[in-house]
């Protein structure tokens, strides 16, 4: 069974899906971005390429729309930009990593540079679990040593053997 079929299955039986399981169908991409929205640009345009979304500018909007109402960046270096819309049918997570030693102004709580991107999306029918993903990230990410190693990741599997335990 594919990982989406799969996950997609696990959560409409009410099962948990790990993080790791989500970042397998999901998109990782290492950034070179300077700016807030030049990140998220990339981020969602990278998630169109993998077949991931369809409406490119709507989920960019839809993201945008949810930065204006408090920052995404939840501090640590750490954003997690996220939205739901009408149509998605799956949830899905796009990774972006910030190498550079400035990291990008995203006018975090902390008021740090973010360097470590965490983009969810998924169905609007669905809050239960949306929550639950949300939650499992927001936990996962509060470890300064896993923050620290997706830091040194030089591959997107180093990222994602980082989440096999969430």
């Amino acid at each position: 069974m594919a990982i989406r079929e799969r996950i997609s299955h696990l959560f409409k039986k009410g099962e948990n899906v790990t993080l790791s399981e989500l970042l397998e169908d999901g998109v990782i991409c290492f950034l070179d971005s300077a700016h807030r929205d030049e990140a998220l640009k990339s981020l969602v345009d990278a998630l169109v390429k993998a077949g991931k979304i369809l409406e490119a500018e709507a989920f960019f909007d839809a993201i945008l729309k949810r930065e204006k109402i408090v920052s995404t960046g939840i501090g640590m270096g750490v954003a997690i930009p996220h939205a739901k819309l009408e149509g998605f049918d799956h949830f899905f997570v796009a990774v972006g990593v910030q190498k550079s030693k400035d990291g990008i102004d995203w006018d975090a709580l902390d008021g740090a540079p973010v360097k470590l991107i965490f983009m969810i999306g998924g169905p609007t029918n669905q809050q239960t679990a949306y929550l639950q993903i949300l939650s499992r990230l927001t936990s996962a990410i509060k470890d300064e040593g896993r923050r620290r190693n997706l830091l040194m990741a030089e591959n997107p599997t180093q990222i994602i053997n980082l989440f096999t335990d969430c």
